[in-house]
């Protein structure tokens, strides 16, 4: 796609599923025979749904035809609309939260096209997809305008209502996001933001009716004009800390919210960021009380880092699209730029953190798959053991790989959005090309659903209990073509490098210590696992060979220099950064 001033971008643009064969790649994962058989619970469906495919090849088919579709709409409508988006925003009207032109086109196309529901069952009108295609599908609207995918994407919300919700809510709720209703979650709030333990908003339950009742602020909530909403609340009298918070869906037709403001942002300017003052606002529980925070809550934002994990990637490969596209396009020096070493490395980088993070965003969505969908079977049947062992393993992977992936892509969308910007010079600057859009859109990736720091703090369990070198470990293992050998033999000394330096810092035995290293000793392990997933990628395809040598090269550099300063600091160096 040429960049071109944001008025001048009307014309027919190519489809954003086709025109990138890495999406495919990553779709016809070998795993996904086993997710789609475990999803499709052995196409049981096939005689209930004239949709429902009939065997692997068709279910398959069916995921690309509603990629195709949406790759279209993105191409066609919503990367056309998103430069009128970013400068005319959502308001408040009468109460309620107008889209901006064309957001409301965007919205109105996707859910005539039916990919609302995307991974609900098809009882409650879904389309019962696995996580990785629905994953797929906000990469490319990501792509197309980072801000319009946070009011797509929180269809997400349903999974949660899907998994901890009664039955009877689950058939109220579930048809209306199916069939396009919009969705929000209601965590933060002016004096609760990362601490979520401190939740202040209320909830009342009333004897007399048997209802609960919702009073309080909540602020910084995305899409906070929805149909259906999640909300935390605090339903224990003098509790303070998340033992006493539960979880309950707000209905927007009961009209008891009031939205205060909308937030004037820096970026992602198309989605509506929401204060909003619940007031006797009916609400129903759901699931257990006391479990909002530690059981549910949790859940919802394992989700939502994977969701941003997938508008990372797809910020990025926007970023490097239009970098890439100018690079080709501005001569100076009677040449173009991309011929200069200066901006050839800069894209060869890019495009090697592009894939990096996408192979890690579409591995960390298949043991998402698997785990859930044993869940899901759980509730239907008892769990022969080999199936419970294997749902536990594919756990245990989701709840390392999540922080790392969110962790990681969003910072390397913030990378490639400066350098996208950088390629383009003093032309970056200017509101006249997507990157200065795309520059502001990426800031708020490493930010919000946990910042960097927050999912580093997730992720150093990972490295402490030794679950990222178990899983590299299995990588170590696997079949490669003997010209790929060298860079395992890469990976293999990165890893003993990494072993030994975790070991020095689990040594020294201060959990404060551990937490002063802890995002290098993350990002070292993010380093060994992203080099190997590259890796296999180019065992299946020649066209990720040269990411995989620039990534694992610039790892191994990476990781050595952490290590040497991890080896020359001391116990001592707290007290400088603390008191200096």
């Amino acid at each position: 796609m040429p960049a071109l001033a944001g008025s001048q971008i009307t014309k027919k643009m190519a489809n954003f599923f086709t025109d990138n064969p890495d999406l495919k790649f990553h779709l016809t994962h070998p795993l996904m025979k086993k997710i789609v058989a475990l999803k499709e619970r052995n196409f049981a469906d096939k005689d209930k749904f004239d949709y429902a495919p009939i065997d692997f090849e068709d279910a398959m088919d069916s995921y690309e035809k509603v990629l195709d579709i949406v790759g279209e709409i993105c191409g066609d409508i919503v990367a056309p609309n998103a430069e009128s988006v970013d400068q005319e925003g959502p308001k408040i009207v009468n109460n309620e939260v107008v889209y901006a032109e064309g957001t409301q086109k965007n919205l109105d196309a996707l859910v005539q096209a039916g990919l609302m529901g995307i991974t609900l069952p098809r009882k409650y009108e879904g389309l019962n997809f696995p996580i990785v295609p629905y994953i797929m599908a906000a990469d490319i609207v990501s792509r197309a305008d980072a801000g319009f995918v946070n009011i797509w994407g929180l269809q997400d919300c349903a999974e949660t209502i899907n998994e901890f919700s009664n039955e009877d809510q689950k058939e109220r709720f579930l048809p209306r996001i199916s069939n396009g209703e919009t969705a929000a979650m209601d965590l933060t709030e002016p004096d609760a933001g990362s601490d979520l333990q401190a939740v202040e908003l209320k909830a009342t339950l009333n004897e007399e009716d048997g209802k609960w009742y919702l009073n309080g602020v909540k602020r910084f909530i995305t899409n906070g004009d929805a149909h259906v909403s999640l909300v935390l609340a605090r339903s224990e009298e003098g509790t303070k800390d998340g033992r006493g918070l539960s979880m309950f869906i707000y209905d927007r037709n009961n009209q008891a919210v009031t939205i205060r403001r909308l937030e004037n942002k820096m970026g992602i300017k198309g989605s509506p960021t929401c204060e909003l003052v619940f007031k006797d606002a009916p609400a129903e529980l759901v699931g257990q009380r006391k479990m909002g925070l530690i059981k549910y809550v949790m859940a919802l934002m394992n989700g939502a880092r994977l969701g941003i994990g997938a508008q990372s990637v797809g910020v990025s490969e926007s970023a490097y699209r239009e970098a890439l596209q100018y690079a080709q396009d501005r001569e100076q020096f009677g040449k173009s730029i991309i011929k200069f070493p200066a901006v050839y490395e800069m894209l060869t980088v890019m495009k090697s953190k592009l894939d990096a993070s996408r192979t890690m965003l579409y591995e960390t969505s298949r043991f998402v798959d698997l785990y859930k969908t044993y869940m899901h079977i759980a509730e239907e049947r008892k769990l022969e053991p080999a199936e419970r062992k294997e749902m536990k393993r594919y756990q245990k992977l989701a709840d390392i790989f999540t922080p790392l992936l969110k962790g990681t892509s969003s910072e390397y969308s913030n990378q490639l959005a400066y350098d996208a910007v950088q390629i383009h010079g003093g032309s970056g600057f200017m509101k006249d090309y997507p990157v200065e859009r795309i520059y502001r859109d990426a800031r708020i990736t490493s930010i919000y659903e946990g910042t960097t720091q927050l999912q580093v703090v997730a992720a150093i369990r990972g490295v402490t209990t030794g679950g990222y070198l178990d899983r590299i470990r299995e990588y170590e293992m696997m079949e490669l073509k003997p010209e790929l050998h060298s860079y395992r033999r890469t990976l293999i000394g990165m890893t003993e490098e990494y072993e030994k330096t975790v070991k020095a810092v689990i040594d020294v035995k201060d959990n404060e210590y551990i937490d002063y290293h802890a995002r290098r000793l993350v990002e070292m392990a993010g380093n060994i696992v992203m080099g190997y997933l590259l890796l296999l990628d180019t065992q299946r395809d020649d066209m990720f060979k040269t990411s995989t040598e620039v990534f694992i090269r610039r790892g191994k550099a990476d990781n050595h220099a952490k290590a040497n300063f991890i080896f020359n600091s001391s116990i001592d160096d707290l007290g400088f950064y603390k008191y200096n």
